[in-house]
């Protein structure tokens, strides 16, 4: 795992003539950018991204350090040095470890002759409570892998695209072992079409009644409440729950196109999407009607890939991963952007992350699992910061403490 990891982290991306072409179309469309900056901010939800984009830099580091073969894992202050620009921490490493003394425990090594890091007994110990939750929610994050697959026009994925958010689907880190080699009568792995990569492809045929969207799920609820005498049943038949940022202003005009939206019939991201050859030169002539399903279809599959996550969120440029197999020639981005009330994106933390907004409540999830719960008390300890710590320590509690640990 620890070279995965630092493959990750060192490899830098392919420049070709036609990614370079593409970067230099990015940058003059100044109006992609302004839209990202126009949109109406959620509070709830910035505060939440602040703690988290610190996260994901601490369980980057946390990764390294439980990678390693040492007893107990530790790595040199000097490796994440040397990791500092890839794993953006501006001030160096020895700055970012002692703003979190709740997770990291720096020590120094007499045998090395060097400062070394360590997780703290706290975060070791969230770290074991996270991998039991995984280990003992395998079923769940096998029927997540089901469901990505089924919603693939080929009912197959790239392996690398699935490394991309193992833990997004609550996946252990020897997944390829421990899920797709343990249901091999569910999962198969085919090479693909580029040299050394290989297809997750799924085997088994899955019942189209047991692949029901979340979504589906809130409509019947939706129908079934108490206070639903008035509600027309057609008006919510292809609807998606609605919250949007405090503050937005929500014109009439604005109003009108999503109630319009909302009632527009889509196929459904389990459903069969016709993908003939003879076909593409009809995808060029479609109305403006037909982009519009095409839309909502998009965004049936995405609001499904959000729910299927364990933290009900991604990073925006993990999902693009999929767009090709998914049959979405949208621009992903924007895709989110065009509606507020049902996605939030954020823009901290050098990447754009999407938030399913439904699933949150005052920046909790509604509905909580156990691996959730286990990363969420890390990020407790993120927001703590240096609070709760003694400043000041005598040389002797120092050498204590270093003793311990190497014992």
């Amino acid at each position: 795992m620890v070279i995965r990891i630092l493959k990750n982290l060192t490899s830098k991306p392919t420049t070709t003539s036609a990614t370079a072409a593409a970067t230099f179309q990015l940058r003059c469309k100044t109006t992609s950018a302004e839209y990202v900056a126009s949109r109406a901010r959620d509070i709830t939800f910035e505060k939440l991204m602040e703690n988290y984009k610190n996260l994901f830099r601490v369980t980057e580091i946390q990764d390294l350090i439980l990678a390693s073969r040492s007893n107990p894992p530790s790595v040199s202050v000097d490796f994440l040095n040397r990791l500092s620009q890839r794993l953006h921490l501006n001030r160096g490493a020895i700055a970012f470890l002692r703003r979190y003394p709740h997770i990291f425990h720096i020590f120094y090594h007499p045998s090395k002759s060097q400062p070394y890091c360590a997780l703290t007994e706290t975060a070791m110990e969230i770290s074991r409570l996270e991998a039991q939750s995984t280990s003992s929610s395998l079923a769940l994050a096998v029927e997540r892998l089901v469901r990505i697959l089924s919603m693939s026009l080929t009912k197959t994925v790239p392996l690398r695209a699935i490394f991309k958010i193992w833990k997004e689907l609550g996946l252990p880190d020897d997944f390829e072992s421990s899920v797709l080699s343990s249901n091999s009568h569910i999962f198969t792995l085919d090479h693909g079409n580029e040299p050394n990569t290989h297809v997750l492809k799924l085997v088994t045929e899955i019942p189209k009644e047991t692949l029901i969207a979340s979504v589906e799920n809130w409509r019947i609820k939706e129908c079934c409440k108490e206070d639903s005498g008035g509600l027309d049943r057609t008006e919510i038949l292809y609807s998606f729950k609605h919250s949007y940022p405090p503050g937005m202003r929500l014109k009439r005009n604005f109003k009108a196109k999503v109630k319009q939206w909302q009632g527009l019939p889509y196929i459904g991201p389990y459903e069969e999407w016709g993908c003939r050859e003879e076909e593409e030169e009809e995808k060029k002539k479609t109305s403006k009607r037909q982009m519009i399903e095409k839309e909502k279809r998009a965004v049936g599959i995405v609001h499904e890939f959000l729910s299927l996550t364990v933290e009900k969120m991604v990073e925006v440029e993990k999902i693009s991963h999929f767009r090709k197999w998914f049959g979405i020639d949208l621009n992903i981005r924007d895709l989110f952007l065009d509606h507020p009330g049902i996605f939030y994106l954020s823009t901290k933390g050098y990447r754009h992350t999407v938030f399913l907004r439904e699933a949150y409540e005052r920046g909790c999830l509604i509905e909580p699992n156990s691996v959730y719960e286990a990363r969420r008390k890390l990020l407790h300890l993120v927001a703590m910061g240096r609070r709760g710590i003694s400043v000041h320590k005598t040389p002797r509690q120092e050498e204590v403490e270093n003793q311990q640990w190497l014992e």
